[in-house]
C-alpha cells in the first residue's frame, strides 16, 4: 500500500444522505430536508451529495433513488449529485443507463453514478423486486454493460440507452469488502468504501484497490473516497448526545428491528445491552463525534491514516437544524486544516 497522504494535505468533503425519516415526520418531509441539506452543503463548499438505494426500510425515503437525485439536483445549482449507490443487481443495466442518462441530460456535468453489489434490502424484499441473490454474481459483467451503454454508439448496435449513449456518466464502485476494491482497481474506476457502517476492512480494501489499479479512460490514477459518520456540535457533550440517535439506530440493526429515526436520549447505556453496545459500536467505529476541535483532530488523523482522496460524511441526526449545524461545524474544521494544505486531485 502506498504511504498515506500526509496530514498537511486535506481532501474535499462530500455528503451521503439516506433521506432519514425522523419520528413524527413523513417521507415528504425527509425529502424536503434532503434538498435543504444539499443547498446548505453547496453553500459550504462540499463537493458532492449522494443518496442511497434501500428498500422496505420505513426510516429511509430514498428507495426511488434516481427520482430523489433529480429532486435534489433541481433544487441546487453547482454541487455534484448522485447515487451512493444504485444497487445494480436490482436492475437491468439498460434501465439505469436510461435513468442516469436522463439525469445527465437534465443536469449536465453534475451527475455521479455509484454502483453497489449488495441488494440494499432483505431476502423477502429482494424477491418482491423480482430479483435473487444470484444477480450479484453478474455484477462485474453488469458494470461493463453499463459502461458500454454510456459509451459512443457502435456500428450495428441494436440496443441504445436514450438518453445515455455517449454521455459517459462517471461511474464509481462502492464496497465494504475486498471484492469491490479489486474490481474498481481492475476497471480503473474511483472507489468509495462504506466505512461509515462496515469499517473492519477499510485499510485492506484501500491497499487492494491501489495495488490492483489499472489506468482507464475515466481515471488515470487511483481515487479513493472514505465514508465516515460525523456528528459535530458546539461541545463534545452535545455532540455525544446527538450521536445517541445513530447508536439507537445501529442497535436496532443488531436487534433486527426497524423504525423511524429516533430522537437523542440522555442515557444510551440504559438503552443497549453490553453485547449490543459492542456490536453497534464496532459498526460505528469510523465516527467523528464532538466539537469543532475534536472533529478537526479526528479528520486530520483519518486522512493521515488512509490517504483518502475524498471523505464522504453521513450524519444520522434527528433534528434537521442540528444536522445543518453539524455540517457547518465540520466545514469550519475542514477549512481550518485545508488553509494549510495543497489541493487534492479530483475524480470529477
Amino acid at each position: 500500500m502506498p504511504a498515506p497522504t500526509p496530514s498537511s494535505s486535506l481532501p474535499p468533503l462530500s455528503v451521503l444522505d439516506l433521506a432519514f425519516i425522523p419520528e413524527g415526520a413523513t417521507p415528504g418531509r425527509a425529502l424536503a430536508n434532503s434538498v435543504s441539506l444539499a443547498r446548505h452543503a453547496e453553500e459550504l463548499g462540499y463537493r458532492r451529495f449522494w443518496l442511497a438505494e434501500h428498500h422496505n426500510m420505513i426510516g429511509i425515503a430514498s428507495a426511488a433513488t434516481a427520482v430523489a437525485i433529480g429532486h435534489v439536483a433541481s433544487g441546487t445549482t453547482r454541487i455534484r449529485v448522485g447515487a451512493g449507490g444504485i444497487m445494480l443487481p436490482n436492475h437491468a443495466p439498460l434501465v439505469i443507463a436510461e435513468q442516469f442518462g436522463t439525469l445527465e441530460s437534465l443536469y449536465p456535468g453534475r451527475i455521479d453514478l455509484g454502483l453497489g453489489r449488495a441488494p440494499g434490502t432483505d431476502g423477502t424484499t429482494l424477491r418482491a423486486l423480482r430479483r435473487d441473490y444470484a444477480s450479484a454474481e453478474r455484477f462485474p459483467q453488469d458494470v461493463l454493460e453499463l459502461q458500454a451503454l454510456f459509451g459512443p454508439a457502435r456500428e450495428g448496435q441494436a440496443v441504445q440507452a436514450v438518453p445515455g449513449t455517449g454521455l459517459k456518466v462517471p461511474l464509481w464502485i462502492l464496497g465494504s469488502s475486498l471484492f469491490g476494491a479489486e474490481l474498481a482497481g481492475m476497471l480503473g474506476l474511483p472507489y468509495a468504501f462504506a466505512s461509515h457502517f462496515a469499517p473492519d476492512a477499510l485499510l485492506p480494501a484501500l491497499a487492494a484497490y491501489r495495488a490492483r489499479f489499472q489506468p482507464s479512460e475515466q481515471l488515470q490514477r487511483p481515487y479513493a473516497m472514505v465514508g465516515i459518520n460525523v456528528v459535530a456540535a458546539e461541545t463534545d457533550a452535545e455532540a455525544r448526545r446527538l450521536f445517541t440517535t445513530a447508536q439507537q439506530q445501529f442497535t436496532r440493526l443488531v436487534r433486527g428491528t426497524r423504525g423511524l429515526l429516533p430522537p437523542p436520549i440522555d442515557d444510551i447505556e440504559a438503552y443497549w445491552s453490553p453485547s449490543e453496545k459492542a456490536q453497534a459500536s464496532r459498526m460505528l467505529a469510523r465516527s467523528l463525534v464532538g466539537s469543532r476541535e475534536t472533529v478537526r483532530a479526528g479528520l486530520e488523523a483519518l486522512v493521515a491514516e488512509t490517504g483518502a482522496d475524498e471523505v464522504m460524511v453521513a450524519s444520522a441526526i434527528y433534528d434537521h437544524e442540528a444536522r445543518l449545524a453539524s455540517y457547518a461545524i465540520l466545514a469550519e474544521a475542514h477549512g481550518a486544516l485545508a488553509a494549510q494544505a495543497p489541493p487534492k486531485r479530483s475524480a470529477a
